[in-house]
């Protein structure tokens, strides 16, 4: 369920404003529904990639919304992928590229002109791209945007093609949003939130969940991947996805190491009634159709809930899945197990969506966790007497997590937390019962995206 939060006061303002400012890019950039420019010497990504900044730090709209503008769409599939690539590269890595370029500017160049400077940077040393080409198709951006700052980009480029590297190897991590920065800091330490923001530079490895768990060995072999130590695949290089073997024969889908834990834990088991609520885009649906339960899957997008159906489809498994909003819909019957994956901040998938930080504020966290309440007191009816509810949220925050379960504790005598019958590694688990897990665990293997989780049932 992706219900959206609603938003009052100054951020209600913002939004109006955000929506008015819609039909113009990075600084004044093509609007999103003009053609997109002809690929000129590989001009047509770079100039989406900067559409897509603009939009995210402009606009604060994310790059799943962004890229789903008609003038992204008319673009080829690589030139898609590669400004999808690019964009992220550069918000994940402009701390990087800004210490290259401070001893080369004397002043800060306008948004637009510095978002176009990271680009180039990152390019050159992140993706080894050939300095001439890169240079060349930053000007033509420049002069696109802002022409009189053409040869300012010109110069100082040649000027990094040219430099020693060590200030990006020094750079440290992009910082998180204070308002974010100060409540993790509160939680967790500040020492600790600065490994998480090196974890978030690092990116996301591809994850993979196999159907047959006891096919690891094959795919691994195949794939060139690392089993970890929670049965998921992690690919020690990417590709393209649906090229990859295993992909036509539905062996596995895509789906991080920590979001596939929820539904392990909750273990399904075969002919139980299960609900997951909240489902698109489907990986835990997909775990408890593989382990032979009767599932129903919901959600209030249609369009998310396309992509579920295709990925059943793909894999060979089966579900009932039902589009409506769960504060509205009731079930015929209850369920011996209810997966939730609340909506909310999103916080601890930073690592893979580096635009969060832009457009998440703490009024966002403020209605999402009304919202998670009110659906895992809504789902806590739907459980049959002795029935099994995962609580989970991949928010990094406390409020979306601990606080929440402490709440619903509180308020249902009839629900009871179960310990955790795997023995995970120490520093997983949470004061308050279930797993806490952060980006910054699991560095021998590559990371992994922040979690809560908690297993429940009903008493009564």
């Amino acid at each position: 369920m992706t219900r959206t939060p609603r938003h009052t006061g100054s951020r209600g303002k913002a939004s109006a404003a955000r929506k008015s400012a819609r039909s113009a890019g990075a600084n004044g950039a093509r609007g999103k529904d003009r053609a997109a420019p002809r690929n000129t010497a590989g001009l047509a990504p770079r100039a989406a990639a900067l559409e897509l900044l603009g939009g995210v730090i402009l606009q604060q709209r994310t790059l799943a919304e962004l890229e789903s503008d008609a003038s992204f769409l008319a673009l080829s599939p690589s030139d898609r992928a590669t400004a999808g690539r690019l964009a992220r590269n550069t918000l994940r890595l402009s701390h990087r590229a800004d210490a290259m370029l401070k001893p080369h500017l004397s002043r800060s160049p306008s948004m637009v002109i510095q978002v176009i400077l990271r680009m180039a940077v990152i390019e050159m040393i992140e993706s080894g791209a050939a300095s001439h080409g890169v240079v060349n198709a930053a000007v033509s951006l420049a002069k696109q945007q802002q022409k009189s700052s053409a040869g300012l980009v010109n110069a100082v480029l040649r000027k990094v093609a040219e430099a020693d590297r060590t200030p990006w190897d020094k750079a440290p991590a992009t910082r998180l949003p204070n308002w974010l920065r100060g409540r993790l800091g509160s939680a967790y330490g500040n020492a600790r939130v600065a490994r998480m923001e090196e974890a978030h530079s690092a990116g996301a490895p591809l994850d993979l969940t196999l159907r047959d768990p006891k096919t690891a060995d094959r795919w691994a072999a195949e794939l060139d991947a690392e089993i970890l130590p929670t049965g998921s695949l992690r690919l020690r290089a990417a590709g393209q996805v649906s090229k990859l073997p295993g992909f036509e024969e539905g062996a596995w889908w895509v789906q991080d190491a920590a979001a596939a834990l929820p539904a392990h834990i909750l273990a399904p088991q075969p002919g139980e009634r299960v609900l997951d609520l909240c489902a698109a885009p489907g990986g835990k649906t997909l775990q408890a159709a593989a382990a032979g339960a009767d599932v129903t899957a919901l959600d209030i997008s249609e369009g998310r809930l396309a992509r579920l159906e295709e990925n059943l489809s793909r894999i060979g498994l089966k579900a009932d899945v039902v589009a409506a909003d769960a504060l509205d819909w009731e079930p015929e019957q209850l369920f011996d197990a209810i997966l939730l994956d609340a909506p909310c901040s999103a916080t601890g998938t930073v690592r893979r969506h580096p635009d969060l930080p832009y457009v998440r504020t703490a009024e966002d966290v403020t209605a999402l966790r009304d919202l998670q309440f009110e659906l895992a007191t809504r789902a806590c009816d739907w459980l049959a007497p002795g029935g099994r509810l995962m609580l989970c949220t991949c928010s990094l925050l406390p409020a979306e997590g601990e606080d929440l379960l402490a709440q619903l504790l509180e308020v249902r005598p009839d629900l009871q937390a179960d310990p955790l019958a795997e023995a995970w590694p120490s520093k997983w688990y949470a004061k308050a019962g279930g797993l806490r897990l952060t980006p910054d665990l699991w560095p021998e293997h590559g990371g992994m995206d922040g979690f809560f989780m908690a297993l429940l049932h009903r008493t009564s």
